[in-house]
């Protein structure tokens, strides 16, 4: 078993206005939740929104994450950028695969590392009905399925990108996220489809995604579900998600944000 030393130290930074413009690209739902089942979806989704834009506890923002691993593959080429969107050049596209494999790799280590999603969940603010090592799984795979959409160069601020990474989180393949959302396509062209559906479809689409991590994240029931429910899932480990799941996010991503 890989020791949590295995997953590189983070120094979190935590930008208030990416916060407030985070605050504004995500999709509110239409109406206020009422039951206990849409109060804990939306919190699932709130959650995937956060980590995306700045982290959870010691793990930092999944644009911040990304550009730190680029810069390591990069060294001295390396150029910082300050927007949410990256444009990638030709001769960058070895370094952004590199990037990408090294972003995979250390999710896939922290998701079976007996212990660290569960250490992860202590201080996820949720109901008493979400278990913190779930907490901390759904935390790892939106992370990762951001970050490679960053570095492909797509921006996980907007909510068409967003609510992608998060029926990526859900453990969706790239046919199953165009059959949620419609898009009759290959999914090389998916993105792009769904990048021009109107932002009320993108919410009504939202609030399903919503019920899907309640579905996988949100109960001690949905730990059952995951070892028996979906094929690429070998168990449970330590309480967390299988490494192996977090494995195949990471492949999905790579189809569902195809470089340009």
């Amino acid at each position: 078993m890989t020791s949590t030393s295995a997953v590189e130290a983070e120094e979190k930074v935590v930008d208030p206005e990416a916060e407030e413009s985070a605050t504004a690209s995500e999709p509110e739902a239409e109406e206020t939740p009422t039951t206990t089942a849409e109060k804990t979806s939306k919190q699932l989704l709130k959650l995937v929104g956060t980590v995306i834009d700045t982290g959870v506890g010691p793990l930092t923002g999944s644009i911040a994450w990304a550009e730190d691993r680029l810069a390591r593959v990069q060294g001295d080429r390396y150029k910082s950028n300050e927007e949410s969107t990256r444009k990638i050049s030709l001769e960058e596209r070895e370094d952004i695969d590199k990037a990408i494999a090294r972003l995979v790799v250390e999710s896939v280590q922290a998701a079976g590392v007996n212990g660290f999603v569960t250490g992860l969940g202590g201080f996820i603010t949720l109901p008493v009905t979400i278990p913190a090592n779930m907490a901390g799984a759904l935390v790892i795979n939106a992370r990762l399925a951001a970050a490679i959409a960053y570095l492909r160069g797509y921006d996980p601020k907007d909510p068409h990108v967003r609510t992608v990474v998060t029926l990526i989180a859900v453990g969706s393949n790239a046919q199953q996220i165009a059959k949620a959302v419609g898009v009759k396509v290959g999914q090389k062209m998916a993105i792009e489809a769904i990048k021009k559906l109107p932002i009320a479809i993108i919410r009504e689409i939202n609030k399903k995604a919503g019920f899907m991590l309640l579905a996988k994240y949100g109960s001690k029931r949905a730990l059952v579900t995951l070892a028996k429910g979906i094929p690429f899932v070998g168990g449970v480990v330590g309480g967390a998600v299988d490494a192996s799941m977090t494995s195949v996010i990471g492949r999905t991503s790579r189809s569902m944000f195809p470089a340009d």
